[in-house]
């Protein structure tokens, strides 16, 4: 199984699969396609059925019920295709470290992984590790769980003897800019529960993330010449400034850990007649994230009042909300995969995403769906990294899963 995964792992990572936060198409990319048709024909290859991908990139398969109970329910397990744009992900070329002996890793002639930075390092003595060669991300961020899937997938098929109801299979596009279940068909999906492979390190089950909003605020100005401009200039540019000075100092990524909420600007492009700000808002508890939006609101009014009504304008788009009202009225799928970590010697972390998974959108959208541990570490650089032993324990976290749901019937 071990190197089933690896060799599943390497090949996705090397396709170029990164979504776009400023396309306004689904998927944002096309070339998310190139993994959804390889994986499309991989999965009747091994032998699932009602294989199914539309044309906004979700690809759904089933794995038939082999079991003579009928009240079992129907579980599906889902992972993304898409790639982060925050890093490059074109050419990738995955290394293979052979049993880690827990020093520095040299990804290549000018940089170097130490474990001085990345303490986790420690934690694989002696495993097989997939990284970057320094010049990408890998991918592991979602194409582990991919692989982790459909390795599951291949073994049910494989083992007759295994027991268990109907399963169904779902890659999805476009998670990494949070429109993974924009257009998903929960209704054709037609599962009960679900689970996302989507998680970190080992032992990972999260069934609490973040409420989510993206903003855009853009400010205008009237462009003067500098030499005679006293009195007449507005510059768009120094007005965003005095915006951005009104968000807490405090409240942002670099500062903040656990149930710790942020406002997150992500981009700042301008001129004097127009600059724009982009920012991402994350908190846990939804009054606190209303209050949040909130500040937008109350800092653009300071800026009207004194460069005018037309000198600012704040757009807000909630993304996904906390899964956790979902998932705990259905708390026994969270049971069930935590017994199964158990039973397998991991120890479970049940922690919040300081993030968000498709299964926040889609719980709301009537899939309660937590998330498991995948794999990987570092994501969304260069030092990505996953282990194979991680990744073989989330496969058989997968398998202990749906044996757990046929024997409760």
């Amino acid at each position: 199984m071990k190197e089933q995964l690896i060799e599943r792992l390497i090949r996705y990572a090397k396709i170029d699969t990164q979504s776009d936060f400023a396309s306004t198409t689904t998927p944002s990319t096309m070339k998310q396609f190139d993994l959804l048709n390889i994986l499309k024909d991989e999965l009747a290859e091994i032998g699932l059925t009602d294989i199914t991908l539309d044309e906004y990139g979700y690809l759904f398969a089933t794995l038939p019920a082999n079991t003579d109970k009928d009240n079992v329910p129907t579980l599906g397990f889902l992972a993304h295709v898409d790639s982060t744009p925050d890093f490059s992900g074109t050419n990738v070329n995955p290394q293979r470290i052979d049993n880690y002996d827990g020093g520095d890793i040299q990804l290549n002639e000018q940089l170097v992984m130490s474990t001085s930075y990345f303490p986790n390092l420690k934690n694989y003595i002696g495993q097989t590790l997939i990284t970057t060669d320094g010049t990408t991300l890998l991918g592991a961020d979602d194409k582990a769980g991919i692989a982790e899937i459909v390795t599951a997938m291949e073994y049910l098929v494989q083992h007759p003897e295994i027991k268990h109801g109907k399963i169904r299979v779902a890659f999805t596009p476009d998670e990494e800019i949070g429109r993974g279940p924009h257009k998903f068909d929960v209704k054709a999906f037609d599962a009960q529960y679900a689970y996302t492979l989507d998680g970190g390190p080992l032992g990972e089950l999260q069934y609490e993330s973040f409420n989510a909003a993206g903003v855009k605020v853009t400010t205008r100005g009237t462009s003067v010449h500098p030499g005679s401009a006293k009195n007449k200039m507005v510059n768009a540019t120094t007005m965003a400034i005095k915006f951005q000075n009104e968000m807490p100092v405090d409240e942002v990524p670099e500062k903040t850990e656990g149930y710790e909420g942020f406002i997150h600007l992500m981009s700042f492009n301008g001129h004097i007649e127009e600059a724009t700000l982009t920012y991402i808002i994350r908190d846990h508890d939804r009054e606190k994230f209303e209050a949040k939006k909130a500040h937008f609101i109350e800092s653009a009014k300071k800026i009207k009042a004194k460069f005018g009504e037309d000198a600012i304008t704040v757009e807000i788009e909630d993304q996904y909300y906390n899964m956790k009202e979902k998932i705990e009225p259905v708390m026994e799928i969270v049971d069930i995969a935590k017994d199964a970590m158990i039973k397998l010697g991991i120890t479970p972390i049940i922690e919040p995403v300081r993030g968000g998974t498709d299964g926040s959108q889609l719980s709301y959208m009537g899939l309660p769906t937590p998330n498991i541990f995948a794999g990987g570490e570092n994501m969304h650089g260069k030092f990505e990294y996953v282990s194979a032993e991680t990744m073989e324990k989330a496969t058989e976290v997968i398998l202990e899963i749906i044996q757990a749901f046929e024997v409760r019937a």
